[in-house]
């Protein structure tokens, strides 16, 4: 009987560049006149794409030291593409962090990272400033300042590049923050080579026409997935990627014919949302021929309807912010299975093991916790040394997911084995939704799980169970004052109020009748 693991081909592996800085030399040296960038009527060709960043790297050697860390808070834009590269050849590392974050989110991430410079889109500079307030040695740098000035460097001669300042492959260039179970988020470190390595093991799996593809971006950038399968992807390729500011349907499909896309990176909730829209029908689909979807789970049925209206194939995948973030795909030559993503990249073995220890590698065929290892793996958690401890263990990453291999050698994600909700393809740890809830003088009790949703994947709902003097609370009131201390899609869509909240044998919170009745709500019928 064989045993689940399955592990990626290492002679498959394409060419691996030392950072993104030299990836994108290489797409100057080949395809210098095409376009690189594009948004709105604004447009950088590759060798304007890397005057500017050379630009910027050259301003940000003035403001950081070497190793010094970045934060940006940016929306989708010029800048915010510009930003990953540069940030890299000033040999930085970049914190990425949401514009849409609340004031106590930004603060924790902001202290914990403790950046030396924060770029940050115009808007948001009185919400940040305060802030920093207790780090007087960080500077604050609007986009505007370097949008401003990309005219100048787009025409500016050719810079010779300090290679003696470039980053070394295993020096840190990446702290992203993820959800975390304790109710924290965790800043995933990623080297140089993790970063490059996954973005040529995903080409081994997913290879891309060179100089000749649009690429729609219209995830945010500061996310993993649309800088591995939109910026970096288009970097590696030398293809052309058209950015949106976010998520309008009536835009979105104004750009697909517009600027003529090939590929589509998107996600269960864009392609749902897409194909109800009075438009999408009338859209000329004819030129794309591949979508990816990743962040959450897609539907049999909507990959089905997908592909039958558009033309285009979906290509499913899975990964992780600790993982680089891809681990596997389905191929784009040979088997697409339904239902599955995929195989693993090259040179990254994946198991199958025991939920309780985590060493006993089990049957193809049985659910167990996903575990993973290869060369693209996170160095560790940022400032959170028993939390890396935990995750990485014996050179393998646990993922916390449950999953099986099939007599093929094709995963299949069944279920998770840490407390996670994932809304619209955002992970959401409930943890964190519920100290915000205990925040509220009104609330005795409260447990956050998720609900099937048709359109978001899933929803939040919120059990809470009110103090006697508080009968009166609404889910409103709740609802409110959690907009005030979450973004937008960790905000409970609904409220449900319990004299009391189920207890386990040792008094604690027990979740599994709480879940089993929010799908019995949502019409689930695997409830």
């Amino acid at each position: 009987m064989w045993t689940s693991s399955i592990a990626g081909t290492v002679a498959a592996l394409p060419a691996v560049h030392d950072s993104v800085v030299t990836m994108l030399d290489h797409a100057v040296a080949d395809f210098g006149e095409r376009q690189a960038l594009v948004q709105d009527d604004q447009a950088l060709t590759f060798t304007e794409l890397r005057r500017c960043v050379s630009g910027l790297a050259m301003r940000l050697r003035e403001a950081a030291p070497k190793g010094g860390r970045i934060a940006t808070i940016l929306g989708n834009s010029m800048v915010a593409a510009v930003a990953p590269y540069a940030i890299a050849e000033a040999a930085c590392v970049h914190v990425p962090l949401n514009p849409l974050y609340t004031p106590r989110e930004l603060a924790y991430m902001l202290d914990d990272s403790a950046p030396v410079l924060v770029i940050l889109d115009d808007a948001l500079v009185p919400l940040v400033k305060p802030l920093l307030a207790g780090a007087p040695g960080c500077g604050l740098l609007p986009a505007s300042g370097f949008a401003e000035q990309f005219p100048a460097w787009r025409a500016a001669p050719e810079r010779l590049t300090d290679k003696s300042h470039h980053p070394r492959p295993d020096e840190i260039a990446l702290v992203q923050y993820t959800g975390g179970s304790t109710g924290r988020p965790k800043g995933v470190q990623l080297t140089h080579r993790a970063i490059n390595t996954n973005i040529a093991q995903r080409e081994a799996l997913l290879p891309v026409a060179r100089g000749r593809e649009n690429v729609l971006c219209v995830m945010p950038l500061f996310h993993s997935y649309a800088m591995a399968m939109g910026l970096y992807l288009c970097g590696y390729s030398a293809n052309t990627l058209v950015i949106l500011p976010g998520y309008h349907p009536e835009r979105l499909l104004e750009a697909v014919e517009r600027h003529a896309i090939t590929i589509f990176p998107g996600s269960p909730t864009i392609f749902v949302g897409l194909m109800n829209c009075e438009r999408f029908a009338s859209t000329r689909w004819s030129r794309v021929h591949t979508c990816y979807s990743g962040s959450a789970a897609l539907s049999e049925q909507t990959l089905q309807q997908w592909e039958a209206a558009t033309g285009s194939r979906i290509f499913e995948g899975y990964g992780q912010t600790e993982a680089g973030p891809v681990l596997t795909f389905n191929p784009a030559t040979g088997k697409t299975k339904i239902g599955s993503v995929g195989i693993p990249v090259p040179a990254t073995q994946v198991e199958i093991v025991d939920v309780e220890q985590g060493t006993d590698v089990l049957p193809r065929g049985e659910r167990g916790e996903i575990r993973a290892r290869g060369p693209q793996v996170m160095s560790g958690y940022l400032n959170l040394e028993e939390e890396t401890r935990e995750s990485l263990r014996g050179g393998w990453l646990y993922t916390g997911d449950i999953g099986e291999i099939d007599a093929d050698g094709y995963l299949f994600i069944r279920d998770r084995k840490k407390d996670l909700v994932i809304v619209g393809g955002y992970n959401v740890y409930p943890r964190e939704v519920e100290e915000v809830l205990y925040a509220h003088p009104a609330v005795l009790e409260a447990a956050v799980v998720g609900q099937p949703d048709a359109y978001r994947g899933e929803i939040l709902r919120a059990y809470v169970a009110l103090r006697p003097e508080a009968l009166q609370v609404t889910g409103d009131e709740l609802q409110a004052h959690c907009k005030l201390h979450l973004a937008k899609y960790k905000v409970p869509a609904l409220f449900e109020f319990l004299p009391q909240l189920p207890k386990t044998s040792v008094n604690k919170i027990d979740k599994k009748p709480l879940k089993l009745r929010a799908r019995e709500a949502a019409g689930d019928a695997s409830a």
